[in-house]
């Protein structure tokens, strides 16, 4: 018999023929991949007094997986599809993986003198950010999900550990312990949700589950395994009420970690959020689209009630990241509107793309600021401009554009916005769209107070010493305010991401 079994085996694989595998659309991830080797390699054989160069090399990392999605870009409009469908690069996947290298390179400038000072453990965080970000570039491609579920995870574990680098300071002990739990609960839901998914259609592709589901007319199986697969990516993009890890976990990991989770792990989620819904989910739109549309009102109303209260900056910048993700869910809600579609696709990857400047800036405004005040309360920021007039024209400009003021780029990602919700032209939409305006006018208060103890407050501790930010935190700055102004002066440059049918055959 093992024979017999032994002979069926070598016949049939005589017949096979090893799949094509396109590496070239692949660059980014295997120069990734070659990078966390590096970096690793490096930082067992380098001296402590050299392990500075790990953050350079980490940024040439980032900049060299950069170039084959430029050049990619530049090939051609074709679709690029390995592993039967399941792992997609097209121009939809291009985009995004452009935004998290460009945001981590960021991040890697904001983080290198924190980490020099500090004494952290240089090496090892470098190589966690990068396999962070390695999941986030997979995850721009995923289109099963099982592929999904293990990119989330590739992204996601090492943020629990970067959340807790700070092992001596119980607010990040605290902040690990709070991110991991909830995390690990969140992904037992969102994996429960998949395997209903899975059994209801037979199938983990998206495009299989979404001809499944095409004809709307879902069981009590399918209803359950969309509200779990909804709720489970709730959590990573901090949407109220999954949103209660957000303002500890910001505040007691080190500021960069901050920022990183603020905008990468956050477009991660809805860069999967929005996969789903666009590809598995179109039958589904009278499950989502309530669910969606209640979570997108509550996370922006709460989120600026929240941040109207605070005190310390980055906790209110916190909370206001967690109003910001309310504001690109609004347009989800509306995905499967004929009218809609395309429009909500744009302005949810628009608005990606702006947030991820304006956020990056904020927080590097409070790194610089807070090397001199050691403190992150809002009132040591009175009087900013008389030490550090740079520095305040900086944060007015980054504070504007959060605050949805033209002509900076946060205003027309706003308007996007706006104008995906108006499209689909239901009542349902005119309510959303209310309640985000007087949103906006909320959030530009609590930004605005900020502006003024900049800009009119005295000194609170008398000390005049001018702020010298370090060169990488002044180049993070330069990247993320000349983003901020560009984009909102020449919003064409991604205004053109608006045609559904070129971001992704897929779709």
């Amino acid at each position: 018999m093992l024979v017999s079994f032994a002979s069926t085996l070598l016949a049939q694989s005589s017949d096979w023929v090893a799949p094509t595998i396109d590496w070239h659309a692949l660059a980014p991830e295997l120069v990734l991949i070659a990078g966390i080797n590096i970096v690793l390699l490096l930082d067992l054989s380098l001296e402590a007094s050299k392990k500075w160069a790990l953050a350079t090399i980490t940024g040439v990392v980032m900049l060299g997986a950069f170039v084959p999605v430029v050049t990619l870009a530049l090939v051609g409009d074709e679709t690029r599809s390995l592993f039967d469908g399941r792992y997609v690069i097209d121009e939809y996947a291009l985009i995004l993986k452009a935004l998290f290298l460009l945001v981590a390179y960021v991040v890697v400038l904001m983080s290198q003198t924190e980490l020099e000072e500090g004494g952290y453990y240089q090496g090892e965080f470098y190589v966690l950010m990068l396999c962070s970000v390695l999941g986030m570039v997979m995850m721009s491609s995923a289109r099963d999900l099982v592929s999904i579920f293990v990119a989330l995870e590739l992204l996601s574990i090492p943020a629990y550990m970067m959340a807790a680098w700070r092992k001596r300071d119980p607010k990040s002990n605290e902040a690990g312990i709070k991110y991991y739990l909830l995390g690990v609960f969140a992904s037992a839901i969102l994996l429960y949700g998949m395997s209903l998914l899975f059994g209801a259609t037979g199938s983990t592709l998206l495009t299989d589950i979404g001809s499944a589901l095409g004809d709307g007319d879902l069981i009590a199986l399918e209803v359950v395994a969309v509200v779990f697969v909804i709720c489970g990516f709730a959590f990573k993009i901090s949407a109220v009420p999954f949103h209660s890890w957000a303002p500890d976990t910001y505040e007691g990991a080190p500021t960069p970690v901050a920022a990183f989770f603020s905008v990468a792990t956050k477009a991660a989620g809805f860069v999967a959020l929005m996969t789903i819904i666009f590809i598995a989910l179109p039958g589904a739109d009278d499950v989502y689209k309530p669910l969606v549309w209640a979570m997108a009102a509550l996370t922006m109303t709460v989120g600026n009630v929240m941040a109207l209260r605070q005190t310390n900056i980055v906790r209110m910048l916190a909370y206001s990241s967690v109003s910001q993700g309310g504001f690109i869910l609004m347009p989800l809600a509306f995905a499967a509107s004929p009218d809609a579609a395309g429009s909500a696709l744009n302005a949810v990857i628009v608005y990606l793309l702006v947030y991820a400047f304006m956020n990056l800036g904020a927080f590097s405004i409070v790194i610089a600021v807070s090397r001199k005040t050691r403190s992150g309360e809002i009132s040591s920021f009175g009087g900013l401009f008389s030490y550090a007039p740079g520095l305040t024209v900086a944060m007015t400009i980054l504070f504007a554009s959060l605050a949805g003021i033209p002509p900076l780029a946060g205003w027309f990602a706003k308007f996007n916005a706006f104008r995906a919700v108006l499209d689909a032209g239901s009542s349902s939409a005119y309510v959303l769209a209310g309640i985000a305006a007087v949103n906006t006018v909320i959030a530009a208060a609590y930004y605005m107070r900020v502006l003024r103890t900049a800009w009119m407050d005295e000194v609170p501790d008398g000390d005049m010493t001018p702020i010298k930010p370090p060169a990488p935190i002044i180049a993070a700055l330069g990247i993320t305010v000349i983003g901020t102004i560009v984009l909102g002066v020449l919003p064409n440059l991604v205004a053109r991401f608006g045609d559904i049918d070129s971001l992704t055959g897929a779709f």
